[in-house]
């Protein structure tokens, strides 16, 4: 099953999400790589594609998983999250309809 992983940054944290950046995509790399990654990417903090200095508000993940559990456990060992990037992570289940 699909699970949608939301997670809002911490205030000025442009400067960890560049230094752990590497190890992130790593990790979304993997999960591609097996054939489980629907979509990923940060959300930026202004309307814009380059936000520039203003940085990211946050991230979106939606990749399967085996379980509720496993799901949790994958976004509980990201980067971003030990190295102070994320402020808060939440995991839910996604059921995707289109395309």
């Amino acid at each position: 099953m699909y699970y949608a992983i939301i997670a809002k940054d911490n205030a000025d944290s442009l400067p960890l999400r560049q230094a752990a950046r590497p190890d992130h995509l790593a990790r979304l790399h993997q999960l591609n790589e097996a054939g489980r990654l629907l979509l990923a990417g940060p959300l930026p903090a202004v309307d814009a594609e380059d936000p520039g200095s203003a940085g990211f508000r946050g991230s979106l993940i939606v990749a399967e998983f085996d379980s509720l559990d496993d799901a949790q456990a994958w976004a509980a060992a990201d980067p971003y999250l030990a190295r102070g990037v994320y402020a808060e992570v939440s995991v839910q289940p996604f059921k995707k309809v289109l395309p």
